[in-house]
């Protein structure tokens, strides 16, 4: 693996390309493509390409699927597969979007997933994600700084500090300029910005918001950083640096898999719980000579790491977390467990990552959550039901998580990316 300031530059550039999940899947692609994976089209046939040697990839929407194939696979062969997700939480562009008050021009937005709003207040955002033409072709866009939602002055609210209640509606509406409606034409701009000749070329939009500040490393020895979507390009990021890192490994297919709609529950057909994962697995085995059977076989002796980011212990709110597991910044990545399946680890997935982390010479903590404080769940117990392959769900502990702008140490994104490289080439 690289040194700590190279890889975290490089994770820096990762963010600053993936503003949104589309760009997110369309940066993987691009690294991918750049050290010699092969492009796959779901529409092709895939028969005598995909069981050849190499590396490969698949992209649907904002989601993206990778694997590499050792020479010596067949219809048997078991698959090691990372599974992270492409989006986070924010806000999505609304239909009908130019909007105008008292003089302001503004932005409908709806609000996506379940982002900490005031995060999100007095930050210049950006749009990012695709435009479709009405000839179906997709073209990626970005405003870069665009947006900003104004939170109302202390002198207008003098119990702002003692409890701030922002109504998802009337509040969350970010200005971007000022004038009448007739005065901007908000889907005819971002139509200039992808190269067509006005928003009348557009049929439909999927834009999120983005924090334009970039990442940043500061702190006592520049040991912290903080970015925004770390939750979760923290895992795409270290899923495919490892993914690269690792060669072709004898004895098991190495697959990268980042979702899309994971804030939203992954009910879609790029999401976690839809068919993506596992048409592609299908199609590998078929282009393999797999049976019903063999591929039965396949998946039983295959693996999960399900990788999503996780909570360090809060320094404010110590009683938010369980008594006696108390993640701390820098003490090495997540082992994610939850008696109620809200995570999918079980003793044998904490064996496999004790092995991970040890051979690649990191540390690793448990994290569970306090009995009276229910812990969000992951694409993890989604992929061990729709495929019944053994899952374990880790992750770099956050800060801040769900924020416009999340906080990490640097030594926890580091080894997380070195303990899914071990994943991917585990010693004999």
């Amino acid at each position: 693996m690289a040194d700590t300031s190279t890889h975290l530059d490089d994770f820096a550039d990762f963010i600053r390309a993936s503003p949104s999940s589309y760009h997110a899947a369309a940066e993987t692609a691009r690294r991918l493509e750049a050290a010699g994976s092969t492009r796959l089209h779901e529409t092709e046939e895939w028969t005598d390409t995909a069981a050849g040697r190499g590396r490969f990839h698949v992209l649907r929407d904002g989601a993206i699927i990778a694997w590499s194939m050792p020479g010596t696979a067949g219809p048997t062969t078991p698959f090691r597969i990372l599974g992270a997700h492409t989006d986070s939480p924010g806000f999505k562009l609304k239909p009908k979007p130019t909007l105008a008050s008292q003089g302001w021009l503004q932005a409908g937005v709806e609000v996506y997933g379940g982002p900490l709003l005031n995060s999100w207040l007095d930050r210049e955002l950006e749009l990012a994600g695709r435009l479709v033409a009405h000839d179906g072709t997709e073209h990626l866009v970005r405003t870069g700084p665009f947006l900003r939602i104004p939170q109302l002055a202390i002198h207008l609210d003098r119990d702002a500090n003692n409890g701030l209640t922002l109504d998802r509606q009337r509040h969350t509406t970010p200005v971007f300029g000022v004038g009448s409606a007739g005065d901007a034409d908000l889907v005819g701009l971002l139509a200039g910005l992808a190269g067509l000749a006005d928003g009348g070329e557009v049929a439909g939009y999927d834009l999120l918001t983005a924090d334009t500040q970039p990442p940043a490393r500061f702190g006592l020895d520049d040991t912290l950083f903080a970015a925004g979507r770390m939750d979760n390009l923290s895992s795409v990021h270290a899923g495919l640096t490892a993914f690269l890192a690792a060669p072709p490994a004898e004895g098991h297919i190495s697959v990268l898999a980042a979702f899309d709609h994971e804030e939203l529950g992954s009910e879609s057909r790029s999401g976690a719980s839809g068919p993506f994962l596992a048409e592609v697995l299908g199609r590998i085995a078929s282009a393999l000579g797999a049976t019903a059977d063999e591929r039965a076989r396949s998946l039983a002796a295959s693996w999960c790491l399900s990788s999503d980011a996780g909570h360090a212990v809060h320094p404010n709110y110590p009683e938010k977390h369980d008594p006696a597991n108390h993640p701390v910044a820098g003490g090495g990545p997540l082992l994610k467990i939850n008696a109620n399946q809200r995570y999918a680890t079980d003793a044998h997935g904490a064996a496999l990552w004790a092995r991970a982390c040890a051979q690649a010479g990191v540390p690793y903590q448990e994290f569970v959550s306090n009995n009276t404080v229910p812990c969000g769940s992951t694409i993890g117990p989604l992929t061990a039901t729709r495929l019944g392959i053994r899952t374990v769900d880790v992750g770099a502990p956050l800060l801040s998580m769900h924020s416009a702008r999340e906080l990490a140490h640097v030594d926890d994104l580091t080894a997380l990316a070195a303990a899914i490289t071990a994943f991917y080439s585990p010693e004999a």
